[in-house]
């Protein structure tokens, strides 16, 4: 079988209905991992469904427990054709955030695959069991077409708490560096720039959430007979607040800024169209950062953001001062922001502006990634998903989102390329969250023609030398007739 065979043969398996059976099959364990537990369907997910099938492909399949319980279990696969080969690290995430089960719309459930017209509705198709069930799928159809040798080492390493923090994996892959040593990671997370295009990502901007809060005292008391006499924490929490954002979205505070962007990065995300597709919001004129362009701020800036407001009850306000108030924000922040420092800075701040009384509180961090644009690996990706598409793919520098993909980079020491296929419609986290047929069965093309390629040696960027020696037969894997 040839590269344009093992195309026709990955989109034969969409057309005919077994990737809906996969995904509707994987679609239905709950897997929700941001209620703090570990929950059974965790480690089910990975010991059922992913293991049996991974297992006819030849790897060595360990599930194993994180380092920091209760987070969810991890999987470590290997597929190893020969030590002297390079190794392709690939990651996915079974774990899926809360199903919210009553605010789907009518007829969807968060747990039941539907297909309505090109969208696929359930919680995870998007994020991120549709696209990992379409990297696993084009895997298995390309051993198949080179009659189980791919011409390098595959690792899986799959998680079930990405949605919370990813807690454990950065211990995890410390502890088993050797087991994860590799010369590459590819991934597929995060949407497309725009549904119609594909699109490489190199990284992903960083992220820090914190809370700030304001206690006054220990419980409310009457507006009426104590207002103006009693500090309303409300009132200095917003006022606290005023000085961290401007009215516009513009960050104030120099410790939450990057450097100077960097012109390489500038004249890369110069003629990128963000907010163009047909179920985008409309942007907000002379919001964020000046003098960048949409795709500037929203990918090679750092942004602030608000994510929850707290005092009293919104829901039912009484004539009451509320003894306490509190601001749940979240820093997006790209390469080069001194984001380790950053609190100790806003510390410094707020009790320069005279709001000592504000406490910070950390959460969840992930850093900041960004493989080099002239990486050899960056070219030859665009031109293998060209080939196998049609178009000329999308190229960010990093994902506007977050991921753990400073494990990868940093802990691992690899270059990394995330291949998504989802689009920023696809309402990932939120209820009716979907999947695009036509996006997830070009993703199983370029998926496909992307294996096919890194086992062509000469004319990968593989480490010189590794692909020396020849390519012993192995074991037949039964392939997928092209439609007619």
């Amino acid at each position: 079988m040839n590269r344009e065979q093992l195309i026709q043969s990955v989109q034969c398996y969409f057309d005919d209905g077994r990737f809906a059976a996969d995904l509707r099959r994987r679609v239905a364990w709950r897997t929700e991992s941001d209620t703090g537990q570990s929950l059974p369907a965790l480690r089910g997910y990975l010991c059922d469904e992913i293991v049996p099938w991974l297992q006819p492909l030849g790897f060595d399949c360990e599930v194993l427990d994180n380092p920091e319980p209760p987070g969810g279990p991890l999987l470590l696969a290997r597929r190893v054709e020969d030590p002297g080969l390079p190794t392709l690290l690939s990651y996915g995430h079974g774990d899926v955030v809360s199903g919210q089960d009553s605010a789907w719309r009518a007829g969807l459930s968060p747990w039941e695959l539907t297909i309505e017209g090109e969208r696929w509705y359930g919680r995870g198709t998007a994020d991120n069991k549709g696209q990992h069930s379409i990297s696993l799928a084009a895997l298995a159809h390309t051993l198949a077409a080179r009659q189980g040798r791919l011409g390098y080492n595959v690792t899986l390493l799959m998680e079930m708490g990405e949605e919370a923090g990813s807690p454990g994996l950065a211990a995890f892959c410390t502890q088993h560096r050797a087991a994860l040593r590799a010369d590459l990671l590819v991934a597929c997370d995060g949407p497309r720039v725009h549904a119609e295009r594909p699109t490489l990502f190199l990284g992903a901007r960083g992220v820090m959430n914190f809370s700030l809060t304001v206690r006054c005292r220990d419980k409310a008391y009457h507006s009426g007979n104590w207002g103006g006499v009693l500090a309303n924490p409300a009132t200095v929490l917003v006022h606290a607040l005023s000085t961290l954002v401007d009215a516009k979205g513009r960050i104030l505070v120099q410790c939450l800024l990057p450097p100077a962007m960097p012109e390489k990065l500038r004249t890369a995300l110069q003629d990128i169209a963000i907010g163009t597709g047909a179920d985008d919001p409309v942007l907000t004129p002379g919001w964020g950062e000046p003098g960048l362009t949409a795709a500037q701020r929203l990918v090679g800036w750092n942004t602030l953001e608000l994510l929850a407001l707290g005092a009293g009850s919104a829901q039912r306000p009484v004539n009451a001062i509320a003894p306490h108030a509190v601001a749940h924000c979240q820093l997006r922040f790209v390469v080069g922001t001194d984001w380790r420092n950053a609190l100790a800075g806003l510390r410094q701040h707020l009790d320069a502006q005279g709001f000592g009384d504000v406490a910070i509180t950390p959460a969840m961090a992930y850093g900041a990634t960004r493989l080099d644009l002239n990486n050899p690996w960056v070219d030859w990706t665009l031109a293998s998903i060209r080939r196998s598409t049609g178009q000329v793919p999308t190229l960010l520098p990093n994902l506007a989102g977050s991921l753990p993909n400073e494990v990868f980079a940093d802990i691992l020491g690899l270059p990394t390329l995330w291949l998504p296929h989802s689009y920023p419609a696809c309402a990932q986290h939120a209820p009716n969250e979907h999947l695009l047929a036509p996006v997830a069965r070009e993703g199983l093309a370029m998926m496909a023609g992307l294996f096919w390629d890194l086992g062509e040696a000469p004319g990968t960027p593989w480490e010189e030398g590794r692909l020396d020696g020849a390519r012993a037969s192995g074991m037949a894997l039964p392939s997928c007739v092209p439609c007619q």
